[in-house]
Order: C-alpha cells, then structure tokens, then sequence
C-alpha cells in the first residue's frame, strides 16, 4: 500500500529547522529501513512532515504514524533538549494527521506534490 501522510508540530510552532529537520529526515529513513517500510519520498517543512510511505498492508496507518511520531519525538527531544521549551507539555506532533493512499498511477503524481512543497 502506497501512503502519503501529513502531520504538524504541536501549536504549528515552526521549530523543524536546520539541524533539527535533518536529524528528522535521517530519523525517518533509519525507521523506514528498521520497521520493513519503504521511504518514497519526504519533506520536512518548519511546521509540518510529508511522507509517501509504501508499506504492507498488515500496517495499519496509524500504527505507522504512531511508530514514526513516537521514535522522533524521542529522539529529537534527547538530541534537542531546546525544543521541550518551544512545545508545552512535552509533545512534538499533533496528534490529527492526514492520511491518503493511492495506486501506483498516482505514485508519481504525488511524489511530485511532496518534492515540489519546500520553497527555496
């Protein structure tokens, strides 16, 4: 099943940047690779994440999203300790994310969308 998921930063604070958006997207290839997802593409933007993930569909897509949010909201709190001051409470993600799948005539199409979303 090919997946393409939205999800932002708690408050939309925009704090994935620079050092703390290339750790993400190290973080997000180390997951694809460790849980057996592939990793098609992925976008870190200052306030929110795509990823067009293709995955089995024994993965449920919140499962997906609980795994990925969780690993990198860990891992960028331990490496980040700043962060914590920025997001109240402790929580780095929203918990409302987006979630759609298509089929591989679409594959391309949305690739293209996620690529094409960081503005230099």
């Amino acid at each position: 099943m090919n997946y393409h998921f939205v999800w932002s930063t708690k408050y939309h604070r925009k704090v994935l940047i620079g050092d703390v958006a290339e750790t993400l997207t190290d973080l997000h290839v180390s997951i694809a690779q460790d849980k057996g997802f592939i990793l098609n593409t992925q976008e870190v933007m200052p306030d929110h994440v795509h990823l067009f993930v293709t995955a089995h569909p024994k993965f449920a897509p919140a499962t997906i999203v609980k795994i990925v949010q969780g690993i990198t909201a860990k891992k960028l709190f331990e490496q980040y300790p700043s962060l914590r001051k920025q997001l109240w409470h402790g929580h780095l993600w929203n918990p409302s994310y987006y979630v759609g799948t298509c089929g591989e005539t679409t594959k391309e199409v949305i690739q293209t969308y996620i690529e094409t979303q960081k503005v230099t």
